[in-house]
């Protein structure tokens, strides 16, 4: 039985410390009230969104944030892979995309679907966004993490991104999305996610690239883009599909038409939803500029941090490293918990408080994310 995250709304408003920077938790449903709503939500006055089997899902305009349609927006979920988009978007800016690294039997050696790297080979770190963004390696994935500094080090930056993007939904535990208990998304996040990654030229380069060819310790091979969508459907720029047996099939799709782009999420989905994505996306053109938005894609928290870049040469080959491997026992997030500080009357007295995000049932087992 399949049993889905409840958020814990607060009482009162809080704070997140996440990388030394806070952020106000809400305490109402972001993007808006109606977003809180479980059961599909839609304009008046227009046709209604096609029918999908998708749990959640979102529709919304990529250029004004406007949320045409979405059905248990908040709801968090097993991400699968459509957390890579997260990973690419936290560690773009931080990585030198010629950067050189030779990855250890750890990232060579992680389950579910890979890209091929070899602890023989060099790569550069523009090759392993590609195999992240295209091919869906969860072998790349662990590469980049330790490239960045480590998987624990990683996970706090992608936590802290997250909560940057006003993405409170999010909870990374790994960086390939393969499951962890713990770990959540919604189909709100990742639009918002996928927003702020589509803003990104290296991002949005990525997600567009159809075929490429990728080193091998002789020669190099060709890799494709996971994404059907790509040349079939019209005006298609990425973004990201995943799959693992717990979190079902999710997507984020984004499109543009008449200078207009329009991004579609759909999470837990059970069967194919590739002819699915194509009519809410031929839905969102129709009715865009036409319905009164049901919620709004919020901007990023202002005066955040700016992400460091990293300072090694780039024809530096960085060695590999053995951390410890993904299903090991890890340190918990800085995002696991929230710290509150309560203003009582006048003075300067705060207490802590600690509030948790909810009960997680406890996943295991692995595919290919």
């Amino acid at each position: 039985m399949w049993t889905k995250i409840v958020p814990v709304t607060a009482l009162l408003a809080s704070v997140s410390l996440i990388g030394g920077t806070a952020y106000a938790a809400p305490t109402t449903p972001v993007g808006g009230e109606a977003l809180g709503s479980r059961g599909l939500v839609a304009p008046q006055g227009v046709k209604k969104p096609p029918k999908s089997e998708a749990t959640s899902y979102v529709i919304a305009d990529v250029e004004t944030g406007d949320v045409l349609a979405a059905k248990d927006a908040h709801g968090r979920y097993l991400p699968a892979s459509t957390l890579k988009t997260l990973t690419a978007l936290t560690l773009i800016p931080k990585l030198d995309k010629n950067r050189r690294i030779r990855p250890s039997d750890n990232a060579c050696n992680q389950e579910g679907s890979a890209v091929g790297l070899s602890p023989k080979a060099t790569y550069k770190v523009d090759d392993l966004f590609r195999a992240l963004m295209m091919s869906s390696g969860n072998d790349a994935a662990m590469a980049l993490a330790e490239t960045n500094g480590g998987l624990a080090k990683t996970m706090r930056d992608m936590n802290a991104e997250a909560k940057r993007l006003q993405a409170y939904d999010t909870v990374a535990k790994t960086p390939s999305g393969l499951d962890k208990p713990g770990q959540s998304s919604s189909a709100y996040d990742l639009a918002l996610i996928a927003r702020a990654g589509l803003a990104n030229p290296a991002f949005r380069g990525y997600i567009a690239t159809k075929t490429a060819n990728f080193p091998a310790p002789r020669g190099h091979y060709e890799i494709s883009n996971h994404n059907k969508l790509l040349g079939r459907y019209k005006g298609m720029i990425g973004v990201k599909n995943g799959w693992t047996s717990k979190a079902l099939g999710s997507f984020v799709g984004a499109a543009t038409r008449d200078g207009h782009t329009i991004v579609v999420t759909v999470m837990r989905h059970e069967g194919s939803f590739w002819d699915e994505v194509s009519q809410l996306l031929d839905w969102g053109f129709s009715v865009r500029g036409q319905a009164r938005p049901v919620g709004k894609l919020v901007d990023p928290v202002p005066d955040a941090q700016a992400a460091p870049r990293a300072s090694a040469p780039a024809g530096q080959v960085t060695p590999a490293a053995q951390p410890p491997l993904l299903n090991d026992t890890a340190k918990k997030s800085d995002s696991s918990n929230l710290i509150g500080f309560v203003v009582i009357g006048g003075g300067l007295l705060f207490g802590l408080i600690w509030l948790g995000y909810g009960i997680r049932r406890r996943r295991r087992g692995g595919s290919r994310a």
